[in-house]
């Protein structure tokens, strides 16, 4: 078994909407049934009993080495705890070899997961040892590393119930939630709208308390000190037991209270030393640890937190206990648990000396010894949920805590008897205000119910019925997609919206290019929809981009499918058919939102047969309003778009609007038939996402096909009196709507500059040329950059081939270069000659022409034609 190909599918794919990892597998003849090699599923089920049936229902052919791996990568998922459950395995065309898709949540555990199964596998073909407890060990410990900590996977997961969309912008907390610019972003439980200087605040524990003392919120007393002597003399003059602390921590790291000796205080401000160099010490106030949480201007939970402690028995030593106690699946070395493993540091030592115990101790039956004083979760502590029980007083003043120190989502840290009686009642006060607070002690209490604090956060964040996003138009198909997708955003920026467009050209937001190349996939994508100033996203969605990553998006309001024909870029990554390319490009059919609309050719059998894939409405478009599909959905009060006495018309029950051909510059009055189709895929797009009527009239009249608007596309100059047509296309489909555009244009004499890519099949380079071979008397063949693993020469002896028998065609050339055959080309025009470039470089070959084109004298029978 060898693996040739590796990828992550980073959002919804040709397999399914769920994040996977896909894999060329070639397997030997033996290994393609696994009935070929005996006993190996039974010594594979040895040493991973989890891994079920490795034959699933309705699976296609034998069982293969494949299905195993297949198998083997979820299991080894599902047993370090990741939540996944799909999987499938897929023979190629290619005999033996198959693509083998698992399920991730993390992209890094399951690739790491695929790695250890082919270790698994090979350990069962060869009868050797595996380590499958080390193998989930490491597993889950970098599952654990990888995933959202318990605060933010919180707030993600109630943005998801929402239908927020949302990306991970760094490995660690940092999450947009929406998209362009209705996006929002959070860092673990921070919002983007809290300022830093507040969050400076919350660290300053002198400033805090100064900020609300001035506010009228009960504080202790302290002050910060310069060293171990200074402290001590603090102590005293505040009066014992008292508190040390960092001035500027966090999470209660170095917070020791209760301190009530001079060895004690020395441990105490080691401690806080360690995590700042400036040091408090304050009043230390007895009573409870309460900790609040306010989001925006209320309270949402509070938990009492208790310090970490064991209960004697009379047997075992306080040693013993803690491990017991530690031994609870619930608790863990970091963040990632609902709680954390208590430990034996000086602290605790210090604490127990204080009680008069040591770590061997054993304390009698029921005796309750507390290891550290301050109750954070991180040293071990416990949390009990009393939201219900916190009386109106006392949660007005954490309110008007986090709003003096400016903080939209606040964890205050009260101490006091109860929280039943308001603070100045029973000598309580606020001794932390916390930026980023932690929230696992509200999601999952130790003791008491769990308080929805995730969604919370989200709506204070996102008003309700909002959900972040930005209408999104996702456009594919075999031929029109650059200029669909161009002419979509000329409507929508005419309507007033910042545009963020992606095309094989580049990247561009609000009418300026910010990347260049071709930038139809979904990388790109994703770019723009982080960018802050886009208010609607329109993009060319190429195959190459679905196959490499999947969609950038969860699912797009409008999914525009211009056409399938014969098909483009066949044989490539095993889609070798028309109807292959119809199931990748309908990828963004099956991801239309809810609400959201197909728009489809229904002149296509292939595009047309996508309607059902579409969870939300779709509108049919094609220029003859009689086809069957057209007919029946108009019957059925359907939105239909199709052209009728020379008008682009759009119709739904008895609604009708028209829009004039001749208003509409890039059909050039309705005689570019493929111009015709793109107008109308636009249109339509346009009116699924409500722009008016008299927008879209505006728009299409004001958007030309010039190389500026749609550059190779039908792109039209004038050369001494003749007539030049550069163009982008490349298959056979693009050349026959080219021809029949042409031949509607007068002409003495047609001549046609053609290349082609050498990564397309034999028969599509042929067919080409035997296209125009029929419609043009010239040819010149040339030899670009794309001859892509071509032999010198392969390709034009392919394209001069088709033209063997050409109807038409009296004269052939082959020229190497471009340019060079451009400009031979437009040597030979005589006015009243018509010249169609294919060009390949799109910018530099446009230029190149545009500058033959302007420096060209006119014919002087031109001149002497003028009237006078």
């Amino acid at each position: 078994m060898k693996v040739s190909r590796v990828r992550a599918l980073r959002g919804p794919n040709l397999w399914s909407r769920r994040t996977a990892i896909e894999a060329v597998v070639h397997c030997s003849e033996t290994e393609r049934s696994l009935d070929r090699l005996p006993g190996f599923e039974l010594r594979l089920r040895s040493r991973l009993p989890q891994i079920g049936a490795l034959h699933t229902a309705g699976q296609a052919g034998p069982t293969s080495m494949a299905h195993a791996l297949e198998r083997a990568t979820l299991a080894l998922q599902a047993q370090a705890g990741c939540p996944v459950s799909f999987s499938r395995t897929t023979e190629t065309v290619e005999c033996g070899t198959y693509q083998v898709v698992i399920e991730y949540t993390e992209e890094a555990v399951g690739r790491l997961a695929f790695e250890m199964a082919e270790l698994l596998c090979q350990a069962a073909l060869d009868d050797l040892p595996f380590d499958l407890a080390a193998a989930s060990a490491r597993l889950s410990e970098l599952d654990e590393d990888e995933r959202l900590g318990p605060s933010t996977g919180a707030i993600v997961q109630a943005a998801v119930a929402r239908g927020i969309p949302y990306r991970r912008l760094t490995q660690g907390s940092l999450v947009q939630f929406g998209w362009g610019s209705r996006q929002r972003r959070i860092q673990a439980a921070e919002m983007d709208r809290t300022s830093a200087i507040a969050e400076s605040i919350a660290q300053d524990k002198e400033l805090t308390k100064k900020l609300l003392h001035a506010a009228g919120v009960p504080v202790p007393l302290g002050r910060p000190v310069s060293d171990l002597d200074d402290a001590w003399a603090a102590a005293c003059e505040i009066g014992l037991p008292v508190v040390v602390k960092p001035r500027d921590g966090n999470q209660g790291k170095g917070v020791t209270v209760n301190i009530e000796t001079r060895d004690h205080l020395a441990i105490a401000y080691a401690a806080a030393y360690e995590i700042s160099s400036d040091v408090m010490v304050e009043r230390y106030i007895p009573g409870h640890d309460f900790r609040l949480l306010v989001v925006g201007d209320r309270l949402v939970a509070a938990a009492r937190r208790d310090p970490p402690h064991v209960v004697g028995d009379g047997q075992h030593t306080i040693r013993e206990l803690v491990d017991r106690v530690n031994a609870d699946p619930r608790r863990g070395d970091g963040h990632g648990t609902a709680l954390t493993k208590m430990r034996f540091d000086e602290i605790a030592l210090a604490r127990l000396a204080v009680q008069g115990y040591g770590a061997d101790s054993v304390p009698p039956q029921g005796q309750r010894v507390v290891l550290r004083n301050n109750a954070n979760l991180s040293t071990g502590g416990t949390a009990t949920d009393v939201t219900d029980d916190v009386h109106p007083e006392v949660a007005e003043r954490a309110v008007e805590a986090a709003r003096t120190i400016g903080l939209d989502i606040c964890g205050v840290d009260i101490v006091c008897e109860t929280v039943l009686r308001p603070l100045e009642e029973q000598g309580g006060g606020i001794v932390e205000v916390n930026a980023a607070p932690g929230l696992r002690m509200h999601l999952s209490p130790s003791y008491g119910r769990g308080r929805a604090v995730g969604e919370a956060i989200v709506d204070d964040m996102f008003a309700s019925g909002e959900d972040g996003r930005i209408p999104v138009v996702a456009v594919t198909g075999t031929n029109g997609k650059t200029t669909t997708v161009r002419l979509i955003s000329h409507i929508l920026a005419v309507r007033g919206l910042r545009v963020g467009m992606t095309n094989t050209d580049g990247v561009y937001v609000a009418g300026r290019r910010i990347d260049t190349g071709d930038c139809s996939g979904p990388r790109s994508a994703r770019n723009v929809l982080m960018h802050p100033d886009v208010d609607a996203a329109v993009f060319e969605t190429a195959r190459g981009g679905i196959l490499r990553e999947g969609l950038a998006f969860d699912r797009c309001q409008v999914a525009v499918v211009t056409n399938i024909g014969a098909g483009d870029h066949l044989g490539l990554n095993y889609i070798t058919t028309a109807e292959d390319l119809g199931v990748l490009k309908r990828v963004i059919v099956q991801n239309v939102a809810a609400t959201g609309t197909a728009v489809l050719n229904a002149a296509d059998p292939i595009v047309a047969a996508m309607a059902r894939e579409c969870p939300g409405s779709v509108t049919f478009f094609a220029a003859d309003r009689h086809l069957p599909v057209m007919a029946a959905h108009r019957a059925k009060g359907g939105r239909v778009v199709y052209v009728d006495r020379g008008a682009i018309v759009a119709e739904s029950g008895n609604v009708q609007h028209r829009v004039s051909l001749s208003q509409v510059g890039l059909t050039r009055g309705g005689t570019i038939g493929f111009q015709v189709d793109n107008a109308m895929a636009a249109t339509a797009a346009a009116w699924a996402l409500g722009v008016e009527w008299s927008v879209i009239c505006t728009a299409l009249a004001g958007f030309s096909n010039d190389a500026d608007n749609v550059p190779g596309r039908f792109n039209v100059f004038d050369h001494r009196g003749a007539t030049v047509i550069a163009d982008y296309g490349h298959n056979p489909d693009a050349i026959q709507a080219l021809v029949q555009a042409v031949e509607a244009m007068p002409a003495r004499r047609r001549s046609v500059v053609i290349s082609g890519a050498g990564d397309r099949r034999d028969e599509d380079l042929r067919r080409q040329t035997a296209i125009l071979g029929q419609a043009f008397d010239d040819v010149i063949l040339y030899q670009d950059q794309c001859q892509r693993g071509r032999a010198d020469g392969e390709v034009l002896a392919l394209l001069r081939a088709g033209l063997e028998g050409a109807r038409r065609t009296s004269r052939i050339d082959e020229i190497h270069g471009e340019f060079l055959a451009i400009d031979t080309a437009l040597e030979r025009l005589m006015p009243g000659d018509l010249c169609l470039v294919l060009i390949d470089q799109v910018e530099e070959a446009l230029a190149h022409i545009a500058q033959r084109c302007a420096d060209a004298p006119v014919p002087v029978e031109l001149l002497l034609a003028e009237p006078a």
